[in-house]
């Protein structure tokens, strides 16, 4: 038992899934925060009726150009992550599957929510080609963590 009154042998991987779901969602509602709180005046508000269009919208608020590049790679980060995401879902099912032992499933999980977390931050931020390769290594970080569930599930079921 750990300090907490938590068994680190139990399986949490799949409580991963929908708190993958919450770091893909983040940066859509720092970008509505960031339109909002940088628009020029008089520009039209967020509309959660067309966000399509709120990024087309974005010339017309009058961002500066960073809020707008802010905007833009916030938008893209939550995109991405979505993109992402199903495929983590199906990595957890299939270790879960073939029952892998908690401590990967888990360790694993975290070093993918940590990855994305990280993806995400830095993507935001991103102004120099420092950032823009350190971006491709959280990607890849994340991308690894689902493919080697699928690789040991399957190695464990072959």
């Amino acid at each position: 038992m750990s300090a907490i009154g938590l068994n680190l042998t139990n399986n949490f991987s799949l409580y991963a899934v929908p708190a993958a779901w919450v770091v893909a969602m983040v940066p859509h509602f720092y970008a509505i925060s960031l339109y909002n709180s940088e628009k020029a005046p008089g520009s039209a508000d967020w509309d959660n009726r067309a966000p399509k269009k709120n990024i087309a919208n974005i010339k017309e608020g009058k961002l500066s150009p960073e809020a707008q590049g802010k905007f833009l790679r916030a938008e893209a980060a939550q995109e991405n992550a979505f993109q992402n995401l199903p495929l983590f879902a199906a990595a957890i099912l299939a270790g879960n599957f073939a029952k892998l032992s908690p401590s990967t499933l888990n360790t694993t999980a975290a070093v993918y929510i940590v990855s994305r977390i990280a993806y995400t931050l830095v993507y935001i931020n991103n102004t120099t080609a420092f950032a823009a390769n350190l971006r491709s290594v959280t990607f890849l970080t994340g991308i690894a963590t689902w493919m080697s569930l699928f690789v040991r599930a399957g190695n464990k079921l072959f």
